[in-house]
Parts: structure tokens; C-alpha cells; sequence
């Protein structure tokens, strides 16, 4: 694919700190070069006039009947059953050095 730029395998395998042998380097190569002519290709679309979306399907209701707000405890209950509370939050052992 001579019209998409070539990656300097090198620089990407030092830079993600792998040894790799010269055949997986070309082997890489070719791969990432075969990605950078699907995005040519995916870039000469004409998306004029399409909606960008987040979801391959329409969606217009994610919830069902029964995923409806519930009563809720008080932040003085939940804080009080707690071993400790500061602020209106419960303090948890530190468990990250």
C-alpha cells in the first residue's frame, strides 16, 4: 500500500518497550500498514449529512418497567451504621500503599 504512510516499527517498539526479532517487525509492519489503508479507505466515505451516533441501533428507551427510583435510606442512616463516618461519607481502611 504504497500510498499510506509507513510506520517506523522501531520507534513504536521502543517506545512500548518490546524486543522484537526483524521478522516480527515486518510481519507488524505489514499489519499496521493494512490498517492505515482501511482507515484511507474508511475516510473516503461521504458521511455528508449522516447523524453521528453512539449506538449501530436507535435507541429511545433503555429502561424497563420495573428500573424506576425505589425509596432510599437517608444519608444519617447509612452514615450511622457505619464503624466511621466524616462529612457525611463513610471512611474506609486505606488499602493502597
Amino acid at each position: 500500500m504504497s500510498e499510506t504512510p509507513h510506520i517506523d516499527i522501531d520507534y513504536v517498539a521502543k517506545l512500548a518497550r518490546l524486543d522484537m526479532t526483524e521478522e516480527e517487525k515486518s510481519k507488524l509492519g505489514a499489519q499496521l500498514d493494512d490498517i492505515l489503508g482501511y482507515f484511507d479507505k474508511l475516510n473516503s466515505v461521504d458521511v455528508e449529512g449522516v447523524e453521528p451516533m453512539a449506538h449501530a441501533h436507535r435507541v429511545t428507551n433503555v429502561w424497563r418497567e420495573g428500573d424506576q427510583p425505589d425509596e432510599t435510606y437517608a444519608p444519617e442512616i447509612l452514615t450511622g451504621m457505619a464503624p466511621d463516618q466524616r462529612d457525611n461519607q463513610v471512611v474506609v481502611p486505606k488499602v493502597v500503599e
